[in-house]
């Protein structure tokens, strides 16, 4: 069985053993070979989804949540978790928390790479690479851990407003380095993908 998790830059794919991805551009030119389980969150992708081996189970993803407009690959990260705050860290950083299988809300902010680019959009002196191994305990002395100060302290410290005594799941392509900055965090890659596999364990009747 073969998952894909069809992303705004990328499509991710999970065949029970590993995970390989493939930019937009180049899954408009993929032809699959079996079916392919997958959740879509970019517009562009739809056409190409017509293929009869392409089968959405976004409809399976039955998330109790009040929450209006929630991306289906935000639901299926929470659909992995019942307690739990879940960080998924990518070009835009989206927190969400649950609560004994209900998803109580969440908000959306830029992500690192996003934030580091409208700052180079600024200036060419802005054009400097995040330092990794800030000190968010000591105010800067140099531009460039400034702009990284900047970026990562505002995050770190939004997610510490929802964590109190919560574990912490980060995902997505910056949430690994994130997860380092809190001692109750898991860094999971595979949550959306746990979470698209637990919808199709409860539906396999209809989807296999």
């Amino acid at each position: 069985m073969i998952l894909c998790d069809i992303g705004n830059t990328n499509a991710s794919f999970f065949d029970g053993r590993r995970v390989w991805n493939l930019t937009i551009d180049e899954f408009m030119a993929y032809e699959p070979t079996e079916k392919i389980y997958y959740i879509n969150v970019n517009d562009k992708a739809e056409q190409k989804l017509l293929n009869h081996l392409f089968i959405d189970i976004s409809s399976y993803i039955k998330l109790n949540s009040t929450y209006i407009g929630l991306g289906i690959d935000r639901a299926a990260a929470c659909y992995a978790i019942n307690n739990g705050l879940i960080v998924d860290a990518g070009s835009a950083i989206t927190l969400d928390l649950m609560a004994n299988g209900c998803h109580i809300g969440g908000f959306i902010i830029p992500g690192i790479s996003t934030t580091l680019k409208s700052l180079q959009n600024i200036s060419p002196r802005l054009n400097l690479p995040l330092n990794t191994n800030i000190d968010l305990d000591c105010l800067p002395q140099r531009t460039q851990d400034a702009i990284s100060y900047g970026i990562i302290k505002p995050i770190v410290s939004l997610i510490s407003d929802f964590s109190s005594q919560k574990t912490i799941y980060f995902t997505g392509g910056d949430g690994e380095f994130l997860s380092r900055f809190f001692n109750q965090s898991l860094y999971d890659k595979m949550l959306i993908f746990r979470g698209m596999q637990r919808a199709i364990n409860e539906n396999k009747e209809i989807l296999c």
